[in-house]
């Protein structure tokens, strides 16, 4: 099934890129809609090499890019804008099969930059654009020098997600309370909650869904443990059970409030992963552009997410940068969240998983 391969995807790309032991948030969602565009843009190893990240098993790209489309379009009750946007220089004539599968995805689009002639300008281009479709809340994704006069195109996928608890957490009950991470306990605010929302113990783990408008919906996934060696332990099989399966139970919540910005660079995770061809000079993009040498240079990836008493807010991009040569009881059951956990902000029907998140030192 395609979640089952994003859900892959999901907990590959977490492992490979954010390690263990410290706060990490990254957006699947994003990362898999710039890549897939990648895939589409390829041919021979170098696609296949991102298939088999993007679709292990049934090696379905069309099925990957349709669980991304229907998760890219939510109900009016929670805001959500992504863009997916070729930026490429006037010397690369685009493959006209290519730009009619862009337009296909949500906010696809092909825009002109001034790699060779002015990459300073080029880069402003592209980040005021994901600064937009971010709310601000992403306004520098490439920094200074990531775009260079030998870039001759970039793939860029931006999304920002906001929406409203169904169930809001009374912001007169917030107030500091211990979360016991690895160095010692921190005093951090943190919000309480009685409500029925979607429970379960299974296998070692707590899972709370706490749901949204827009048919979103937060899980908490808590272990009774450890959370280094039980997230070692966590499969795509076990970690589907865990977020499919929730019983609506009154509950009586503790969790500290969020705010994370995370920036990563996903090269070295994806080689690891198996796509190393794309790095290379024998890359064949010929999907997108007959122009040669072209292969990519970076993959930059950020991602911002905020959960407090109303709702949560969050906002992701990820740049492909493409060079040539230089050239419920009646009691309530009370859980606290108050030491390591991971969070994943999903689409309900889909499973597509919008940010996933290991929360350390909150």
């Amino acid at each position: 099934m395609a979640v089952d391969s994003h859900l892959d995807f999901t907990l590959a790309l977490c492992r490979a890129a954010a390690g263990g032991g410290d706060d990490a948030c990254f957006s699947p969602y994003s990362a898999a809609s710039a890549l897939g565009l990648a895939a589409r843009a390829a041919r021979g190893r170098t696609a296949d090499e991102l298939r088999a990240l993007l679709a292990s098993g049934s090696q379905d790209l069309d099925a990957h890019a349709a669980v991304l489309r229907e998760a890219g379009a939510l109900d009016d009750d929670a805001q959500l804008a992504v863009a997916n946007t070729l930026w490429a220089s006037d010397a690369v004539t685009v493959e006209g099969t290519f730009l009619a599968q862009l337009v296909t995805w949500p906010g696809g689009k092909a825009e002109t930059a001034p790699f060779a002639t002015d990459p300073e300008a080029a880069r402003e281009l592209i980040n005021t654009d994901v600064e937009r479709t971010t709310h601000g809340l992403i306004p520098e994704l490439l920094q200074p020098g990531a775009v260079h006069t030998d870039t001759r195109a970039s793939l860029v996928n931006a999304l920002y997600l906001k929406t409203a608890w169904r169930h809001p957490f009374p912001e007169g009950a917030t107030a500091p309370a211990d979360f016991h991470s690895p160095g010692g306990p921190r005093r951090v605010p943190t919000m309480r909650l009685e409500a029925t929302v979607g429970y379960q113990r299974h296998d070692g783990w707590q899972v709370v869904s706490l749901p949204a408008h827009g048919g979103v919906e937060a899980a908490l996934l808590l272990p009774d443990g450890d959370l280094e060696p039980a997230e070692a332990a966590l499969d795509t099989a076990k970690l589907a059970t865990l977020v499919e399966r929730p019983r609506r139970r009154l509950l009586r919540l503790t969790l500290p409030k969020i705010k994370l910005d995370v920036r990563t660079d996903l090269d070295a995770a994806l080689r690891g992963l198996g796509v190393r061809e794309l790095f290379t000079q024998d890359a064949d993009l010929t999907g997108l552009t007959d122009y040669r040498p072209l292969w990519v240079d970076s993959v930059v990836h950020q991602a911002v997410l905020r959960l407090d008493e109303q709702g949560l807010e969050g906002a992701a991009a990820t740049a492909i940068q493409m060079r040539t040569l230089s050239m419920s009881p009646a009691e309530p059951l009370e859980v606290r969240v108050d030491r390591p956990f991971l969070l994943l902000v999903r689409h309900a029907r889909t499973g597509a998983v919008y940010f996933f998140a290991r929360v350390v030192r909150p």
